[in-house]
């Protein structure tokens, strides 16, 4: 076997590795259609510390919700973006749906449900209360009297509740217009005695059906002394819980889409921890510092309570405008977050102006490729002036095969000599490789462009194309292997890279003839699973690229011209 054909038989080896290796490994590090639209979780069960005593106490039976709801004494939550209640038995937020996001993209989708009560699938509450140290609060499954039947912004509503040692306790809830509450629990001491109180907070559920990866962190989350953890993972806090002292910063769980987070006093001293419990179930919880209250004295302390859709610019409103250390942060956008957030927000506000998010990427992507122009065509007189040298090139090659150090040297003297880089051709990629994951972050991770249409027969930009020729584009009564169901749009991606390397010099060598033959449809395989938003993305730039290039080629006729051997 010649060194060619060697050459080809390993690349195909590799080609179908990626090829059939690839949909394990995206599944891992790139999730490209997570169900992102429900929260499981199985039963609940008590959870106890040491140290603090917020407890999720509830029944071991799942049941159906209607019926979980209906057992309890509760007080609506209206507001224009929320609907639910709270539970008057242990003072639960815990019903709680989205009104402003639909779990599939059909007409008549239910809202996405975010918090549902104990015992019901789902399971997914906050609670809050006082330690018990030296203090005797309302019980955990104590019923508390409402001011009113209803919550709305602007109309808060308090729960009252006294114990026999003369203390008064009362939690006050009010909302905003989007998804903040915020908690006030007071007490006022009509005892003899002075007592120590510290208000706790807990939010519990059960896994998220989102799966975490490395690009998109899922499940426990908390910003502590300054900086954002993207931590611990569910098998982390299996094994042991989590623990951290801060003042500042908040605590909670994150989904793909959804938050739901505790937001302490910023200014205030307190203790977070993450723990686990039986049935794969989850807390986070923070206790306040004790405060010494005399007799005849009250006593407040605050928290906020997120619960709702990660979007940017409401978390960046309450992180800059509102006090929420790094509540930004709830978003993953990792090291590049300088260059994704830019993108973002010019992203966002192409939409807005047009009205469809497609073509919205596509004008960021025309945008992108104006801006990176000028150093296409640096690269192309680069590519250019190395074509020109090539003869003279493999001339020092030949002479000096057996000397290579020699070699280098004469090589290196050549470009020198030519006034050639030989690293300047591979300047744009490298500048469109942090652009490209940057856009992938931004698509992937953004809740703005969830279920949004394109054209035609796609309805969300952010799942893979779910149309395929593979089973006569659905005539056919079957699902077809997930590694083998190419959309239209994958396919159109893969129409684009061919006539792109065909645009590009043949190389001399057949081997490589034949690797570039056969990548733009390796490619095409590897990207099916993405985002539609971020297939567009490239098929935008591969067009431009060929546009581009047939410029180029007219200023550089040089590059035509096929290698010479």
């Amino acid at each position: 076997m010649n060194e060619d054909r060697k050459n080809f038989v390993v690349f195909a080896v590799i080609a179908a590795l990626i090829l059939f290796g690839w949909p394990l490994i995206q599944s891992k590090f790139f999730p490209s259609n997570p169900p992102t639209t429900k929260i499981e979780g199985g039963k609940q069960v008590p959870l106890t510390n040491s140290t603090a005593n917020p407890t999720a106490t509830t029944p071991s039976a799942i049941r159906d919700r209607k019926i979980v709801l209906a057992e309890t004494p509760r007080v609506a939550i209206e507001t224009p973006r929320l609907r639910g209640s709270i539970n008057l038995k242990g003072a639960r937020i815990d019903d709680l749906v989205l009104l402003d996001y639909k779990e599939t993209v059909a007409k008549d989708s239910a809202p996405i449900r975010l918090l549902s009560p104990a015992g019901a699938q789902g399971a997914y509450f906050a609670g809050f209360g006082w330690r018990t140290d030296g203090l005797n609060p309302p019980a955990a499954d104590a019923v508390w009297t409402a001011s009113a039947p209803v919550l709305r912004p602007g109309q808060p509503v308090t729960l009252s509740s006294a114990n026999a040692q003369g203390q008064q306790f009362r939690i006050t809830l009010s909302v905003d217009k989007d998804y903040m509450f915020t908690v006030q629990q007071t007490v006022a001491n009509g005892g003899t005695a002075p007592v120590p109180v510290a208000a706790y907070g807990y939010v519990n559920r059960g896994i998220s059906a989102d799966p975490d990866s490395w690009t998109i962190h899922v499940g426990p989350m908390s910003v502590n002394n300054g900086s954002a953890q993207y931590g611990p993972n569910w098998k982390d806090l299996d094994k042991a819980p989590t623990r951290f002292t801060t003042t500042g910063g908040w605590l909670g769980f994150t989904d793909k889409y959804w938050l739901a987070t505790l937001i302490p006093d910023q200014s205030k001293n307190f203790d977070g921890q993450f723990r686990a419990g039986a049935g794969q179930t989850y807390q986070a919880d923070y206790t306040l510092q004790p405060q010494l209250l005399a007799p005849g004295r009250q006593v407040t302390q605050t928290t906020r309570f997120f619960a709702g859709a990660k979007e940017v610019a409401l978390l960046d409103r309450y992180t800059d405008k509102e006090g929420a250390t790094k509540l930004d942060y709830a978003l993953d956008w990792g090291y590049l977050r300088v260059l994704e957030k830019p993108i973002f927000y010019y992203l966002d506000w192409l939409f807005r102006l047009i009205g469809n998010f497609g073509v919205a990427i596509i004008l960021l992507t025309v945008t992108i490729r104006a801006l990176m122009f000028p150093i296409a065509q640096r690269q192309f007189a680069s590519m250019a002036a190395m074509r020109a040298v090539q003869p003279k090139m493999k001339a020092i090659q030949e002479r000096f095969k057996d000397d290579k150090v020699r070699m280098q040297q004469e090589v290196m003297a050549l470009y020198k000599q030519e006034k050639v880089n030989p690293l300047a051709g591979c300047l744009p990629a490298v500048i469109q490789i942090p652009i490209f994951y940057a856009l992938y972050k931004v698509l992937m991770l953004t809740i703005e462009m969830r279920h949004q249409p394109f054209v035609a027969w796609i309805k969300d930009l952010s799942a893979p194309d779910p149309l395929t020729p593979v089973n006569l584009f659905g005539l056919l009564p079957f699902v077809p292997p997930h590694f083998i169901a190419i959309g239209v749009v994958p396919i159109l991606l893969g129409i684009s890279m061919y006539f792109q390397f065909k645009m590009n010099p043949q190389p001399m060598d057949d081997a490589q003839r034949q690797v570039f033959a056969i990548l733009p449809w390796v490619l095409m395989f590897v990207m099916a699973p993405f985002a539609v938003g971020l297939q567009v993305y490239w098929i935008t730039t591969n067009c431009i690229s060929i546009l581009q290039q047939r410029l180029l080629y007219a200023r550089h006729p040089g590059l035509k011209q096929p290698a010479v051997k």
